[in-house]
């Protein structure tokens, strides 16, 4: 399509915009008591949680606070997780339906209380989440989960009309939902974590663990963080070899271009249920309204040229608002379990020591607070409602075996096409601004990139999670694992795990 505008050249996350507060790097071995692994959502809402009871709270990221998955939402806070409540009545039963319900609802009132008590300038503003569908086969699943909703008592209707250009079928309203700036809401729970005695480190990356008399978490440096209680906030579990977790969950990406429109956006929420998916709100920035366009989600280092994926988001921004600027664009990646509910717990039943919570799908603002409000309380030693519904150990024949044969024949088969696979290039011709699988060194395979200027890097393509090939991702320039969804820079560091260790830099030019 024909433009008067230019596409960014790199991947930018709007909420990362400005600058965050620095803190330090573990240098030297560490104790508390509860020691939190990730500085998203989930850990920094838990460590102030757990800091206001008077817990001793140290809260380690890899990279900068606030920098990964959290960094990348589109921000809703809502309970509405695509068609989701018919599929759990049908699986699980109306009560474990409606208990999903009310943990996330609960969720959005936390957020939505917080941010009034503490008087938290973050944009919030209450919304509807409008479900919506252009076909025959998606408006039939709209009236299931229309009386979901009904048998749940959940606030919300179906409608015949939306104020979106669209070939409307029918779409599903869920009231009282909201939205905000995830950055600038937890800076401000950083700023009431710290005041209450809580340590945050950065750069400070997490490797393994040791059992023992008390827990120690190995960083990369060979520093040690000793502790009563390890919380792995990571999104990917970093010890997630304990349980096996990288065989019970798979990885997508989506992606996202933020646009100021040409038509006023309407308000509301907008997610549509058929395929490829869209969502779209807008959110205030620099005192105008940017519009927030996504979609496209396909497993983590799979699929076609991921700049495609922009492409075709920008094609359905222009037909349904008009592009008057285009000034963002950015991935998300979201894990899912094998039945669609997160894992929030003990990472074994033998393990109280270690809680994990992980698979919010792509709702992790609902999700990654529910589940701080869940890991809390296991600290604590205290009743929580939704401890049995994100049980870490539950395992259902419907639907999670299927489900788990599907997700380890995917990476059985990805991991055969990658071993066997010949490079046909040597990094000599790989041209600036290009990246190729190559032939290098003494006939290894690697990953080769050579930046606009001419400087080459070479990596070795070996995922240091399980031994998967990694694939080279052209939209953000990364490499990225089909197996478990790891991704590495250019230079091979980790920016997405599981993956805890950088992969291997083979000599240059």
């Amino acid at each position: 399509m024909s433009k008067n505008y230019q596409m960014p050249q790199f991947p930018k996350s709007f909420w990362r915009d400005g600058d965050l507060p620095a803190f330090q790097t573990a240098t030297e071995d560490h104790k508390t008591d509860v020691a939190i692994v990730g500085a998203g959502i989930t850990g920094i809402t838990t460590g102030y949680l757990l800091a206001k009871e008077g817990v001793n709270v140290t809260v380690i990221e890899a990279g900068k606070i606030l920098s990964g998955t959290t960094g990348h939402t589109t921000a809703k806070i809502t309970a509405q997780h695509n068609i989701i409540y018919d599929e759990l009545i049908s699986h699980f039963g109306e009560e474990k339906a409606k208990l999903y319900y009310k943990a996330n609802q609960d969720a959005v009132n936390f957020i939505k209380k917080t941010v009034h008590e503490e008087k938290i300038d973050c944009d919030f503003s209450e919304q509807e989440a409008i479900l919506y569908t252009c076909t025959d086969e998606g408006a039939g699943k709209i009236e299931n989960e229309s009386r979901a909703y009904q048998k749940l008592g959940i606030n919300g209707a179906q409608v015949n009309s939306i104020p979106l250009d669209t070939n409307l079928k029918t779409a599903l309203v869920m009231h009282e939902q909201a939205q905000f700036h995830p950055v600038k809401y937890l800076l401000h729970l950083v700023k009431l974590f710290v005041k209450a005695g809580g340590k945050i480190f950065e750069n400070t990356v997490a490797v393994d663990f040791e059992d023992g008399r008390e827990l120690k978490i190995i960083l990369r440096n060979g520093k040690k963080i000793s502790c009563k209680q390890i919380i792995a906030a990571s999104h990917f579990p970093f010890c997630d070899k304990k349980g096996l977790y990288f065989a019970r969950m798979h990885v997508e990406r989506s992606y996202l271009i933020g646009i100021k429109a040409k038509k006023a956006f309407p308000g509301g929420m907008y997610l549509s249920l058929d395929s490829p998916s869209r969502t779209l709100r807008a959110t205030p920035a620099n005192g105008e309204q940017l519009v927030l366009v996504g979609g496209e989600s396909h497993k983590t280092g799979q699929g076609i040229n991921t700049m495609q994926h922009y492409l075709a988001i920008e094609e359905f921004a222009e037909q349904t608002l008009g592009i008057q600027k285009y000034l963002y664009r950015w991935s998300a990646q979201d894990i899912y379990t094998l039945d669609k509910i997160p894992y929030i717990g003990p990472i074994t039943a033998n393990e109280p020591g270690i809680l994990i919570a992980t698979g919010y799908k792509k709702w992790g603002m609902t999700s990654g607070t529910a589940a701080a409000h869940v890991l809390r309380d296991y600290v604590l030693k205290k009743d929580n409602p939704y401890k049995e519904l994100y049980t870490t150990s539950r395992f259902h024949a419907d639907p999670d075996l299927k489900e788990f044969f599907s997700i380890n024949a995917d990476v059985a088969k990805h991991l055969i096409k990658g071993k066997m696979e010949i490079p046909l290039k040597v990094p000599e011709e790989v041209k600036p601004g290009k990246a190729s699988i190559v032939i290098a060194g003494y006939g290894e395979r690697a990953g080769a990139y050579r930046d606009p200027d001419g400087k080459l890097y070479l990596v070795d393509t070996t995922c240091r999670h399980l031994g998967c090939e990694v694939e080279w991702n052209e939209g953000e320039k990364t490499w990225d694992c089909p197996c478990h969804g790891s991704r590495y820079s250019v230079t091979g560091e980790v920016i997405n795990g599981p993956a805890a260790m950088p992969l291997h830099k083979i000599d240059e030019e």
